[in-house]
Formats: structure tokens, C-alpha cells, sequence
């Protein structure tokens, strides 16, 4: 098209109202950087400007908005109240689905701590029936004659391991922990694990494994920090002697 033709299409173009063929002709010629063509849009653009701001404001009709909405199929006349009881109602669906997904969530959470700690529970005690089934199994009692002290018996097997089954514990301080201790005849205590008692005070610990049942001295349990000791460092609550 030539500058005559586009020149009365400028200011329909500034307001985006050509149709597409037309829009892209006069683009095509702009990019030619048509200096006439340049002015012709520049005035259109202005002479728009112009007309708009001298425009008075006008409020639309009331049901202008509805009729909009409705011609698009995004409201339908008479149905606003139950459209947004529907749109409520959805959202409080979508509330209680998440609500049910995360309950879900936790509930299976829960029953796979369960399951492993039933488990571990029943590992152990076939652990312990293992061990006091031996004839090897030497026994050590300890905590006799005293009021009131931590009694119980160790059980040592040279493959199968040392095994404490003590009652009468006392409640530990938060931050602290029971640690049992193998000591060699003539040696330094060696850790042998960390346990806590219930709520009665009972505890049954087991270190699994080889024990030099030969040089082993004393069984010992002492009070530690959570995260255990290398050495004691209070005094025994319990010494169960293996010469004893």
C-alpha cells in the first residue's frame, strides 16, 4: 500500500482497531522507516491523546458488567448467589482434602515408626532368649543386700554377647543417659553402649558380639551425658563382678 492509502488508517491503527492485514501492512511500510508515514502516526497518536483526555467520564450502566459477563458464559443472570456458594463450597472441599491428605500423611508416618519399633522390640527379645538359652551363659548378679539399690544380672556369652537386665534404676536429669562398661581384669572400662530405663525404673540392654569372657573383670553402668562417654565419668550404679 502506498503513503496515500495508509495515511487514513494511522489513527484507527493507534487504537488497535485495523484488522490483522492491514495492521501488518502498515508495519511492513514502517519498517521501511517511511518519513511521511513517521508524521502521519505521530499526529494520529496525538490527535488520540488528545480526544481522550478531553472525553467526560461517563459511569456505565449498572447492568453493563452482568451483560458482559453473561455474553461470555461467565455469569448467568439470577445465578450469583449460587455461584459463589459453589465457588465456597469448593474451596472448603479443597480445604478438607488437604487437611485429609496431611492427617493421612502423618497417621502413615506414625505406623512405620510403630512397625519398626516392634520390630527392633522383637529382635531384641529374640536376642535375649538366645543368649539365656545357652548353657555357656555365664550369669552375674548384682545389687543383693542393699536397700534399695539398682539389682538385676548380667548375662555374658563369649559369641553371643553381654546381656543387663537391672530394675530399681533412678530417673535420670534430662541431658543424661546410662552407659554400661565392659573392664578387663587390670584394664580401663571399654564403653559398651547407652540405654535408658522406663518409667519403673527397669532396662534391658544388650552388646552384641564377641566377649573375652576369660579376662573380662567387672560389668559396670554409670551415669553419662546423652551422647555417652569414652571413659566414666561418675561413680558405678552398678558392679556386677565376673568373679563373683
Amino acid at each position: 500500500m502506498s503513503c496515500e492509502e495508509l495515511s487514513d488508517l494511522f489513527e484507527l491503527y493507534s487504537l488497535g482497531l485495523l484488522e490483522r492485514e492491514e495492521n501488518r501492512e502498515i508495519e511492513i511500510h514502517m519498517a521501511r522507516g517511511c518519513a511521511k508515514c513517521g508524521e502521519n502516526l505521530k499526529n494520529a497518536l496525538a490527535m488520540n491523546a488528545v480526544l481522550i483526555s478531553t472525553s467526560p467520564e461517563v459511569a456505565p450502566p449498572s447492568g453493563l458488567k452482568r451483560r458482559v459477563m453473561s455474553s461470555v458464559g461467565l455469569h448467568r443472570k439470577g445465578w450469583g448467589w449460587l455461584g459463589a456458594f459453589a465457588t465456597a463450597c469448593l474451596l472448603v472441599v479443597a480445604v478438607w482434602l488437604g487437611n485429609q491428605e496431611r492427617q493421612r500423611g502423618t497417621e502413615l508416618a506414625e505406623a512405620r515408626k510403630n512397625i519398626v519399633e516392634v520390630a527392633s522390640e522383637r529382635d531384641r527379645l529374640e536376642q535375649a532368649l538366645r543368649i539365656l538359652d545357652q548353657p555357656e551363659t555365664i550369669q552375674i548378679t548384682f545389687g543383693k543386700g542393699r536397700p534399695q539399690p539398682p539389682r538385676g544380672n548380667v548375662f555374658v556369652h563369649s559369641k553371643l554377647g553381654v546381656m543387663l537386665i537391672a530394675s530399681n534404676l533412678p530417673r535420670l536429669a534430662s541431658g543424661k543417659i546410662y552407659e554400661m562398661w565392659l573392664i578387663p581384669k587390670g584394664g580401663a572400662p571399654r564403653p559398651a553402649g547407652l540405654f535408658q530405663a522406663d518409667d519403673m525404673g527397669s532396662a534391658l540392654h544388650i552388646l552384641s558380639g564377641p566377649v573375652e569372657t576369660s579376662s573380662l573383670g567387672v560389668v559396670a553402668v554409670t551415669v553419662e551425658p546423652a551422647a555417652g562417654s569414652q571413659a566414666p565419668t561418675t561413680q558405678p550404679l552398678i558392679l556386677a563382678s565376673a568373679g563373683a
